[in-house]
């Protein structure tokens, strides 16, 4: 039988990391289906059939669906989850909220974060703030799985896949939306940018996290920020890397003032290239960085902005 993936979307647009859940469903073996849950997303459902190595797109439409809550979309993968033999979604705040839901539902045990499909039925998964990988085997019918998007090429383009449209389930009554707080930016999506720049507690103030500014700017990177910053108050939330935060895998993560660690370095020691600038040299950073300044941060930076200019 085929596994299912779970899109996250906002009803108009597919988000990226949908793609890199379809590349480990389609690791699982078998043929790849995608349910779109939301409301007027014809232009997602459409989206996902073009996406290669999917095979068919379900499609549920309605209002109770448009604000993806957990309760109402676990309850529609339930309602088709008996036809598979996985259920897929990204280990993104989305695929955690909805997919224990999801696996209780089914009396069946999840497998977390996982970073690669050995079988159909094992997977590795980083335990231990990512110090271990652990090998996982599902024995339930339905394997319940979240992925580590960045542990995983996104699927592109080329896909012809069918769009079936599905009774919707009824609201559950058990949640309802009230509000969205989004932070607009010009700046590339963290968990999807090819470059970041990250502060640590070494930046001082929030004021000072504005010299990070000119540097991402010059190379096109998001902004990022480690825990201790973030609880600081130097950075906002959505900016924070980590274990408890997003894990990213840049091609080029500067992390700036960061000691690095481990719950830091959990989440981004699979970039590419790690860049890291620190007046401590016995920071921890420097154990994964291919690139090591020793120098204050504050005269490092500025002539690394105009050194690029």
């Amino acid at each position: 039988m085929p596994a299912l993936v779970i899109a996250e979307h906002d009803n108009r647009h597919l988000r990226a990391p949908t793609l890199n859940t379809v590349t480990a469903a389609a690791k699982a073996g078998g043929e790849v289906h995608v349910l779109v849950a939301g409301s007027d997303c014809r232009a997602v459902a459409e989206q996902a059939a073009k996406v290669s190595g999917v095979s068919k797109v379900l499609h549920a439409d309605a209002p109770q669906l448009a604000d993806e809550l957990a309760e109402n979309v676990a309850a529609q993968a339930l309602a088709v989850a008996k036809n598979y033999t996985h259920v897929f979604a990204p280990a993104t705040a989305f695929g955690k909220n909805v997919l224990p839901r999801l696996a209780a539902l089914l009396d069946c045990a999840q497998v977390s974060d996982i970073s690669s499909v050995e079988s159909p039925d094992t997977f590795t998964r980083p335990i231990y703030a990512g110090n271990a990988i652990a090998t996982v085997q599902a024995t339930d019918p339905i394997k319940v799985v979240s992925a580590r998007p960045t542990n995983f090429e996104p699927a592109g383009e080329g896909g012809t896949a069918v769009i079936e449209s599905l009774a919707p389930v009824a609201d559950s009554g058990l949640s309802k939306f009230v509000g969205r707080e989004i932070a607009k930016s010009d700046r590339p999506e963290l968990q999807g940018a090819k470059v970041v720049v990250s502060g640590g507690r070494g930046m001082g103030s929030a004021e000072n996290f504005k010299l990070l500014d000119p540097l991402a700017d010059k190379l096109g990177a998001a902004l990022g920020a480690s825990r201790a910053a973030v609880d600081a108050g130097f950075a906002p939330n959505d900016w924070q890397v980590g274990q408890t935060g997003k894990v990213v895998a840049p091609q080029l993560y500067i992390a700036v003032g960061i000691s690095g660690a481990i719950q830091h370095l959990a989440g981004m020691k699979d970039s590419k290239v790690i860049v890291a600038i620190n007046k401590d040299p016995d920071a921890p950073i420097f154990s994964v960085a291919d690139y090591g300044l020793v120098a204050d941060l504050f005269e490092a930076v500025p002539q690394l902005v105009k050194e690029l200019g």
